[in-house]
């Protein structure tokens, strides 16, 4: 094979693994937010029947949205423990071999979902919502390491980015989905919630197929031979000595240390400021609300004016104006329009920026050894935020009424001050020239001296992340 056909192979062969790590991956994070929203008072109903024929209890308005939004927001805190177990999943299993065992979690929740409505449990879909929150919580901490270890350096950043793509093709996807002509009907919304094991087959069946990251590879596993043939697999060709040399520098940097765990993250100085950004930017990612609105889409154009009818398709603009950037008032009768216009124009902001950079942040700021604890902390934060807002976002639409984002606001203007003035840019950078950059930050106040040796130490690596053996 010629060089050129070779080279082409080799891009095939990585658009393919991104799409199916990603297809049963970060895709199912933005599905599984879109897919709750169209059938929310068919399954508020059936909650209030489940309680009159045990109990011979009916529920009051504010009961059933407290049940309602607890199914909700519990994906959330699936969400939590996910992120929590994916690092030592990862250290222990790969990043591939993780993401496979991953829909274990998916295809149990699936079936609760199924079966819970012929069961008349509504803590079926509880317990499945938690397991597949469980899924996403792992996909969204494996997936973005996968690929950053797996791509080449000049794809690097725009491979990363693809998480953020398909996360917002999931949500198109799951409103489309979810319309009534489609899945959203009262008879079929058990199989709308369980139509996630779909993308779940998919990932079964093309990913182990592709290669493991080839840094994983040769650095946590020492297999020299292994990595060298999942890099002609990704690469089409024989393997460049510079990338190689790369790996392999990295591998006697961190030679004879473990992975961190995340609350050594937490005492050690020379990452300080660096963790400090992961968590507060995690964190912003969810408190700017944007992610209520795929929860909450029905009440909140309700609320603005837009008629019943309308709602579900207008719902699918929120999705599409998402997607489309990660590529790239009710007395008068045209106010519904424009509160719908500012919702659209504010979801394609948080596209172009949050919904991106986040979730690769971590991989740009930390070293090999760390990553995968810093990806579980900022996780961790990620999914505790958005279960805060999931479980407070009704009650603050129905107590400010067309007033309910200004406190998301406050937080955006909060969390864009941060960004200026403290965390410094990561693009066409090195992590040695990035780690110089928080250095300052880090040990400021320390003599020059002390500090260029520190610092000097942390590049060769005798000084680390992780200092205990």
């Amino acid at each position: 094979m010629s060089h050129a056909g070779a080279q082409k192979s080799s891009s095939l062969t990585l658009v393919l693994m991104v799409a199916s790590a990603a297809i049963g991956g970060t895709l199912q994070y933005g599905y599984n937010l879109a897919i709750m929203n169209s059938p929310t008072a068919f399954i508020q109903t059936f909650v209030n029947e489940t309680f009159l024929e045990r109990w011979d209890i009916q529920l009051e308005d504010y009961q059933v949205t407290l049940v309602w939004t607890m199914i909700v927001s519990i994906f959330s805190l699936g969400g939590f423990a996910g992120a929590i177990i994916a690092g030592p999943m990862t250290i222990r299993f790969g990043r591939k071999k993780c993401l496979l065992l991953n829909n274990i979690f998916l295809m149990t929740g699936a079936l609760l979902a199924v079966t819970s409505r012929a069961a008349k449990s509504f803590e079926m879909i509880i317990i499945s919502r938690v397991l597949v929150g469980i899924n996403a919580g792992i996909s969204m901490n494996v997936q973005p390491m996968y690929f950053g270890e797996s791509a080449p350096k000049h794809l690097r950043g725009a491979i990363s980015l693809s998480s953020a793509v398909f996360t917002a093709f999931g949500v198109v996807l799951g409103q489309v989905v979810g319309l009534r002509e489609i899945l959203g009907s009262e008879p079929c919304w058990q199989y709308l919630l369980a139509s996630n094991a779909i993308p779940g087959f998919i990932q079964l069946l093309t990913l182990p197929w592709f290669p493991e990251s080839p840094r994983y590879l040769l650095i946590d596993r020492g297999d020299k031979e292994a990595c060298i043939n999942a890099l002609r697999r990704l690469r089409g060709c024989e393997v460049q000595n510079s990338e190689l040399d790369e790996i392999l520098q990295e591998q006697v940097q961190t030679k004879g240390m473990r992975p961190s765990r995340p609350w050594e993250l937490f005492t050690d100085r020379s990452v300080r400021w660096q963790l400090i950004s992961v968590m507060v930017i995690s964190s912003a990612m969810q408190l700017c609300g944007n992610d209520s609105i795929y929860f909450y889409a029905s009440y909140v154009f309700k609320e603005a004016g837009v008629s019943d009818d309308k709602i579900q398709y207008i719902t699918i603009g929120t999705g599409t104006c998402e997607f489309t950037a990660c590529i790239m008032c009710h007395y008068v009768s045209w106010m519904p329009y424009l509160s719908m216009t500012c919702i659209f124009t504010y979801i394609l902001s948080f596209g172009m920026g949050p919904a991106g950079v986040t979730g690769v942040l971590p991989t740009e700021i930390f070293n090999q050894t760390a990553r995968p604890a810093a990806y579980m902390i900022a996780g961790s934060m990620m999914w505790l935020n958005l279960f805060i807002t999931g479980m407070i976002f009704p009650f603050l639409v129905s107590e400010l009424s067309e007033y309910c984002f200004v406190p998301f606001g406050a937080i955006c203007l909060l969390s864009a001050l941060y960004v200026g003035l403290v965390l410094p840019e990561t693009k066409g950078k090195s992590l040695s020239a990035i780690t110089s950059e928080f250095h300052k930050l880090n040990f400021k106040g320390q003599d020059e001296k002390s500090a260029s040796q520190t610092q000097a130490q942390y590049k060769l690596g005798e000084v680390c992340l992780s200092t205990s053996l």
